[in-house]
């Protein structure tokens, strides 16, 4: 019978020896009451407490934790953005009743500071400057809930913005600008190319008109001199100036029809083409050259102070 007795007491024995002792892991703490009221907080290792009259409340984690929060709102250019503002916040180990027993929905209450904080910066802001001026929303949240956590045992470690999400017509706008912007850029820099083509194409040109220009008069000069030379020949074996000139352009006329004639799809027609085209085209030159002699004579006898 004495046995029989001793194995439940055993058995309770062992039950109030396990409910003794409990673990609290690494960067956390436990909340422990006795009777419903605080009793203690117990930190990472073996904890013991009191069976049916202590009670463990509350696990609270020490860890870093983050909240991301999306807030709509309205821009100063009144676009309506969504933005993404995370939240990285730890609980105070020295303030662990406050953070337990203060405030109930710690999730809620950051997420509400942020909205109002939010609401309140961003209608200042044109779009353009709230891209550009994102880093001044996340210290604005990160001081109003530092300040306003600090007293609930929490520790805003750091706000950012991850992300701002204009309306999509908004976004296809701005595409579109910045499309225009380049094909603008892109027109600028295809004018200048073509500019730049064009002038130095004209500077070729000129160049080339220049050389051929040149090339014409060096080579009229050169045949200047060997009619000279010709002419000079043919005084010397009795024949006069006008005759040798006579001459010199029948020859030069015939060389001509002779270069027509070797090739077969020449376009070029000499007219006329007798053999009195010379002698008349050598009267007309002389004629001319001698007109031209006796109007200068003329003049500087009507202006001899000229």
């Amino acid at each position: 019978m004495s046995n029989l007795l001793l194995i439940p007491i055993v058995f309770i024995g062992l039950f109030i020896l396990m409910a003794s002792f409990f673990i609290v892991k690494q960067q956390t703490a436990v909340i422990v009451e006795r009777f419903g009221r605080f009793h203690s907080t117990r930190n990472s290792g073996l904890q013991m407490k009191i069976p049916l009259i202590d009670r463990i409340a509350a696990r609270l984690g020490l860890k870093i934790q983050q909240l991301d929060v999306i807030v709509e709102t309205k821009t100063l250019d009144d676009v309506f953005v969504k933005l993404k503002i995370s939240v990285q916040y730890v609980v105070l180990k020295e303030k662990v009743y406050e953070a337990f027993y203060k405030l109930e929905y710690p999730h809620d209450q950051i997420t509400s500071y942020v909205f109002d904080v939010v609401r309140a910066e961003v209608p200042k802001m044109k779009l353009d400057d709230v891209f550009v001026k994102k880093d001044d929303i996340a210290i604005a949240v990160k001081s109003e809930l530092q300040e306003a956590m600090l007293d609930y045992g929490y520790d805003i470690i750091k706000t950012l913005v991850t992300d701002i999400d204009p309306d999509a017509q908004v976004k296809e706008a701005m595409n579109r600008i910045n499309a225009s912007e380049r094909e603008k850029i892109a027109a600028q820099f295809e004018g200048d190319a073509a500019r730049i083509l064009i002038v130095e194409k004209a500077k070729a040109e000129a160049e080339s008109k220049r050389l051929q220009g040149q090339g014409i008069a060096d080579q009229r000069r050169e045949i200047a001199r060997g009619l000279e030379e010709s002419v000079e020949v043919l005084n010397k074996v009795g024949i006069n100036s006008q005759e040798a000139s006579a001459l010199i352009v029948v020859t030069q006329h015939y060389d001509t029809l002779q270069s027509i004639g070797e090739e077969t799809n020449t376009n070029l027609i000499l007219l006329p083409n007798s053999p009195q085209a010379g002698s008349d085209m050598l009267n007309n030159m002389v004629a001319s050259f001698t007109a031209s002699n006796m109007i200068g004579e003329s003049m500087k006898k009507q202006n001899p102070k000229k």
